[in-house]
């Protein structure tokens, strides 16, 4: 089942995709473009993670990392499908990274790997935007490159786990103005998702909507104000932005 949060008539809710239209809990059917998309979960903590393709360390001029190269992400981030992303006035190098999102779906602490697509509750896109002219090291990625207002779309989509039949096998694909920019596939990670989870809740516990962005294939390009940016991952959706000027 796919699942979304939505602005519609005044209030939050909560949907699901029916006959191509949202169902309300109350039952209400509506047109997509009849509501605001908001991120289909409120993330409580985001871990994202860094050179996990190795095909983008190498596009990168960088050493795949030999364990996982992990930071965090503020909730300030996060907006929904068809929202605006700010381009910050003066930067030349404004990536786009279409990234396959885990959604932890109940406590999770000293998880196996072969037991940890049990504490997943679905899978939903995020387009986590890096702006290289801010990067101070690959290895230790500045706050101004990762967490800045409205740079990391989310959704529109949350896909029921069971839903994915093998998570490690999805395209990943971004359009930029409908040229398609980037093409790879889930089965490239250096880290799959079992890894990361056995490893993040080695030492931490995870929670209920806690989200793991889980890296990206090679393929960037720099995006530009006015730009429609359009990251799609098999099975899951398309998720839609456009870029316009900070200022």
């Amino acid at each position: 089942m796919k699942r979304a949060r939505i602005a519609y008539a005044g209030a939050i809710h909560h949907a699901v995709e029916e006959n191509g239209c949202m169902k309300l809990e109350d039952g209400r059917i509506v047109a997509e473009h009849e509501v605001v998309w908001l991120p289909p979960v409120q993330p409580r903590t985001v871990f994202a993670l860094g050179l996990n393709y190795a095909d983008h360390a190498k596009e990168l001029s960088f050493q795949a990392p030999t364990e996982p190269l992990v930071f965090l992400k503020g909730p300030n981030t996060f907006v929904g499908h068809r929202a605006q992303t700010r381009r910050p006035k003066d930067v030349v190098n404004m990536h786009y990274e279409c990234e396959l999102a885990v959604v932890i779906g109940r406590p999770a602490r000293r998880v196996k790997r072969e037991e940890a697509y049990d504490y997943i509750a679905g899978y939903t896109i995020a387009n986590d935007y890096a702006i290289r002219d801010y990067l101070e090291n690959y290895y230790r990625p500045n706050l101004r490159v990762k967490s800045r207002d409205t740079c990391t779309p989310i959704g529109p989509w949350l896909v029921d786990a069971k839903d994915i039949a093998d998570p490690m096998n999805l395209t990943l694909k971004t359009y930029v103005n409908g040229k398609l920019t980037q093409h790879g596939t889930t089965r490239d990670m250096i880290f799959d998702i079992p890894a990361l989870i056995e490893y993040l809740s080695s030492f931490m516990t995870l929670n209920k909507d806690d989200v793991i962005l889980t890296g990206t294939p090679e393929g960037l390009a720099d995006t530009a104000v006015g730009d429609e940016v359009v990251a799609e991952i098999e099975g899951i959706g398309r998720l839609m932005n456009t870029i316009i000027a900070d200022e």
